[in-house]
């Protein structure tokens, strides 16, 4: 199973370009408000992933049909921000997006803000109002808010903001047509709606010269006038400003700071105050607080807090599942038990399925084949090659939509985000990047995308550092092995393993990290975690149902794409003699064969690993290209031994057996702990190289080899004391 696309047409090259008269509208909004089940909402199944041209950056984009509008509109998800001053790659897109020349950019912008936390997000809002480009207001977590007692009415937000504000629950439909219908009217509209501009800035001392350098700025390079003149009083310099305007605003900046200085410090006498005050205000202290003061002041006249409002039922519960003594423990008991239901429920459909594929699938292929008289090299490349390969990995659908369903229960009832915030304890203790843990847990799910999400870290050296860690992170790739091997050798136990296997990634990735970042990262800073957690919310069958599909999708669309080619592959392999006398093509058999010479010539360097066997290093082989090919191989290499129907299980036991010196279950582990341990797939190394540059990547990969031999012989040398 792939987990590198786990949505929809994910790996797909997404372009800004857009059909000719086309309107484009970025759906922008601070993380975890509800940005993205809107964007799914608005354009269904019609979405793509991909970078965005120029950038490292992935956007999903998609058509919106609307009805309102009455035309089709091209959105972008952007990146979840919390400023257009920006301090990662992801939100430097979002500005560079919001900021583009005057045709390039947006033409609306429809800005999710969370109801029940309105101040960061009008913060940000305040920004994309300096970009000129007309923006409408989705109301999102209004059920949230109204449970805490202040939920905006819409009108009056609405009224304070002078922009169209639209209640939506993507997760229902609702307001979805309102808000369409408010996108064409601000489409249509010459010009933004009167009584917004710099609004944040009224009556705050950057007022006048902020107007005067907007003024100035006007003209003199294609991005917004008013946003150039706010980033360059805050010290940022975009590219071709004049040196004159820069000059000009460097100056604006210092009267503020000299102003407010000499404010905050009327009546003092201390010296060293006034010398602190000089130094600790600036120009763009005095943005932030005047942004801050205006989203407090439209929160106070759009929602006013009653008075003695008491806890959310959110609030008491998040009191118990973060506390320091019972958040991990309770984390590691909801992980255990989705993969002991996922084992559980999963094995008589698992083996109802092996049988199918095995019996009347393959029987029935080889009768047809026999009956048109088909050459023996086809029957065996459909029938050992195909059918046996990619039927047994089949096998594992019900798996994986049992734990996809359990998993995205979790992830839509806001509980996720509860892990990651418990989990970010435990690394930041361990001197780990705090932040760095989102897209570790991303990694659970597919390497590749989580690769790609280093790109949330501000510094450099956190982004290399997870970069390299990220690859020891179970990917559900890797869950399929861990099952049917866990299945084989420890019964009903079978769960509890696969638990443990994914609290050794975790710890592996903790101890790689100890290691590493003292050896390449001496320099490497801490920086706090900033982390919106939603509201728990019961989860609903459509969006739970569309995200075990997406996921499912991926799945099939990898069977029969990368697991064809590599059991295609790997028969061609094994019907080629290794040596002329050692038969024809086709007719050979597996251990004289290519494939069969190589392997067993590999076998032994794992031997002191207790699975020493051609078959076990001819999985693991194809298992670099992608993990589901272990599967595949080990029921293609029985198969091709074997006459009539295959048992792969008592096949498993005889070699480990055998290999282990009647070890089976310590090898068995051993081989877990490889494949948990070594590089996930090529995919992950060319996203690795894309993201931490080929002299990291090569140095990963070895690492990762070195790692899962010695952890591997560890095991079995241990375990064997006891099995």
């Amino acid at each position: 199973m792939s987990c590198h696309a786990t949505g929809a047409g994910a790996g797909a090259t997404a372009t800004a370009e857009r059909p000719a008269g086309t309107p484009f509208v970025a759906l922008a909004g601070n993380p975890n408000v509800g940005k993205s089940t809107l964007f799914n909402a608005l354009t269904g199944a019609r979405q793509r992933v991909g970078n965005w041209p120029g950038k490292t950056v992935s956007v999903a984009q998609g058509d919106w049909r609307t009805a309102g509008a009455g035309r089709p509109l091209r959105v972008a998800d952007l990146p979840g921000s919390y400023s257009l001053l920006p301090d990662s790659p992801d939100e430097a897109l979002v500005r560079d997006v919001l900021t583009a020349p005057e045709g390039e950019r947006p033409d609306a912008v429809v800005f999710a803000l969370d109801a029940a936390n309105p101040a960061r997000n009008l913060y940000l809002l305040s920004q994309i109002l300096d970009t000129d480009i007309p923006v409408v207001v989705a109301l999102t977590m209004t059920d949230v808010a109204a449970r805490r007692g202040a939920s905006p009415a819409p009108d009056a937000l609405a009224r304070e903001l002078a922009l169209p504000v639209v209640r939506v629950e993507g997760r229902t439909g609702t307001g979805l047509d309102q808000l369409a219908d408010a996108v064409g009217e601000a489409l249509d509209a010459a010009a933004p709606l009167p009584g917004r501009k710099s609004a944040w800035a009224a009556g705050s001392p950057v007022a006048a010269e902020l107007a005067e350098l907007a003024a100035a700025a006007s003209g003199q390079t294609p991005h917004p006038a008013r946003w150039l003149a706010v980033s360059l009083l805050c010290g940022e310099r975009p590219p071709a400003v004049p040196a004159a305007l820069a000059e000009r605003a460097g100056a604006a900046a210092g009267r503020l700071a000299a102003a407010a200085a000499a404010a905050a410090g009327v009546g003092s006498t201390d010296a060293d105050l006034d010398a602190d005050l000089d130094a600790d205000i600036d120009a763009e202290l005095l943005v932030a607080e005047a942004r801050y003061a205006w989203a407090h002041a439209v929160i106070e006249r759009a929602a006013p807090r009653p008075a003695g409002a008491r806890p959310t039922l959110t609030d008491r519960v998040d009191r118990l599942l973060l506390s320091r003594g019972f958040g991990i423990p309770f984390f590691l008991a909801v992980m255990w038990g989705v993969f002991q239901a996922t084992t559980a429920l999963a094995k008589p459909l698992q083996d109802g399925l092996g049988d199918f594929v095995s019996g009347p699938v393959s029987g029935g292929a080889d009768r047809l084949l026999e009956a048109v008289r088909a050459p023996g090299w086809l029957t065996g490349l459909l029938v050992d090659g195909l059918i046996n390969g990619v039927g047994q990995l089949l096998t594992f659908v019900p798996l994986m939509i049992i734990m996809f369903l359990l998993l995205a229960l979790l992830e839509d009832s806001g509980y996720f985000a509860r892990a990651a915030f418990v989990a970010d304890r435990l690394m930041r203790t361990l001197r780990l990047p705090g932040r760095a843990f989102l897209p570790l847990v991303v990694g659970f799910g597919c390497n590749v995308p989580a690769l790609a999400g280093t790109r949330i870290l501000n510094r450099r050296s956190h982004r290399l550092l997870v970069g390299l860690l990220i690859p020891y992170m179970s990917c559900t790739a890797r869950l399929a092995v861990y099952v049917m091997i866990a299945g084989v050798f420890f019964g009903s136990n079978s769960g509890t393993v696969v638990f443990f296997l994914y609290v050794a990634s975790v710890l592996l990735v903790v101890g790689m990290g100890l290691i590493l970042r003292p050896l390449l990262f001496r320099d490497m800073k801490e920086e706090p975690l900033v982390l919106e957690l939603p509201p728990y919310r019961l989860p609903t069958l459509r969006v739970t149902g569309a995200q075990v599909w997406q996921k499912l999708a991926a799945f099939l669309r990898t069977a029969g794409g990368i697991i064809v080619a590599s059991a295609a592959g790997v028969w061609l392999l094994m019907a080629i003699p290794a040596a002329v006398g050692h038969g024809g093509f086709g007719k050979v058999d597996v251990e004289q064969s290519v494939f069969g010479t190589v392997t067993r010539a590999t076998a032994p360097l794992v031997a002191p690993a207790g699975f020493g066997d051609w078959h076990a290093t001819a999985a693991l082989g194809t298992g670099l290209i992608a993990k589901e090919g272990v599967i595949s191989t080990l029921a293609q290499t029985y198969s091709a031994e074997e006459d009539g129907d295959p048992k792969l299980t008592a096949s498993l036991h005889a070699t480990f057996e055998e290999s282990s010196g009647g070890h089976q279950r310590a090898a068995a582990l051993a081989f877990l702990v490889f494949i948990l341990a070594y590089t996930p797939c090529f995919a992950t190394l060319a996203a690795q190289r894309a993201e931490i540059g080929t002299r990291l990547t090569v140095i990963g990969f070895g690492i990762q080899l070195a790692a899962a031999w010695l952890l591997a012989v560890g095991v079995f040398q241990i375990a064997r004391l006891v099995w």
